[in-house]
């Protein structure tokens, strides 16, 4: 049990109380990507950082700070170590070699807010990257970090927790939640795949068009919806669809595959 537990306002948003981010150490630069855009540079990566933890601040959230950890090039990324509800932690197995050990050291963090934790066990293995919680039902990206043991692993233990559970392969996209974004009130956003996906045409759309795709991964965080700086097609979609809106800068983050929602576990 969640022992300063998350609620849901009167819309059937869920209401984040607390966040945990863990700054980028000095080896960040050395992250993995499958991106061309260079090498971060890390002083500008510390100061989007240092906006992205205000912006949690602004939003109503408590936000816990783990020290980096040079032996963790990509564990500022800590979205990928957990799946949080509620009731209970699931603690991930990540899918690269590298970033495996990042779970020992979050471990802790999460047990100083959940009584209640299970494991994805090899080989099963399992990014938090690709798992979007839409109320009570989970989607479950098959992707190159999320395998099918490892998704049909966090499927059972959803299930039988009495949340619904739908595993999703992944046709292009790095992670699932690159592509799409929950906003509460049943309404998602979408890009790419997932535009016309069938397991997510009952939802309401607000559409990313192609050239802003990375805009996709946005988060809802209470009363506002951050999003990356740079988009504005999908920043105006937001805003007349009645979402406050936070830019932030993520290029430094962008460099590594990472986005808005892989810097934090919200809860």
């Amino acid at each position: 049990m969640l022992k300063e537990s998350s609620v849901k306002s009167a819309q059937g948003t869920k209401m984040f109380h607390n966040t945990i981010v863990k700054r980028p150490g000095a080896t960040y630069v050395n992250g993995l990507t499958t991106s061309d855009l260079g090498t971060p540079i890390l002083e500008k990566a510390l100061e989007q950082h240092d906006a992205y933890i205000e912006a949690l601040k602004t939003c109503g959230t408590e936000v816990t700070v783990l020290p980096s950890n040079d032996q963790f090039p990509d564990s500022t990324f800590v979205e990928d170590t957990a799946v949080l509800t509620p009731e209970f932690a699931v603690i991930s197995n990540p899918g690269a070699d590298t970033r495996n050990g990042e779970i020992h050291e979050m471990e802790p963090a999460i047990k100083s807010f959940y009584d209640k934790i299970y494991y994805i066990k090899a080989p099963g293995t399992l990014d938090g990257g690709d798992i979007l919680q839409i109320e009570d039902h989970f989607y479950i990206g098959i992707s190159a970090r999320t395998n099918q043991e490892g998704a049909e692993q966090l499927q059972q233990i959803l299930e039988s927790e009495n949340y619904k559970a739908t595993i999703v392969p992944l046709q292009k996209f790095f992670h699932l939640k690159t592509g799409i974004a929950y906003l509460g009130n049943q309404t998602i956003v979408v890009a790419g795949e997932f535009v016309d996906h069938p397991d997510f045409n009952s939802f309401q759309k607000i559409v990313v068009p192609p050239e802003e795709e990375y805009a996709a991964n946005c988060i809802r965080v209470n009363d506002y919806v951050i999003i990356p700086s740079g988009y504005p097609q999908t920043k105006q979609k937001l805003n007349e669809a009645g979402y406050q809106t936070i830019e932030l800068d993520t290029s430094e983050f962008r460099k590594l595959d990472g986005g808005l929602s892989c810097l934090s576990l919200r809860f």
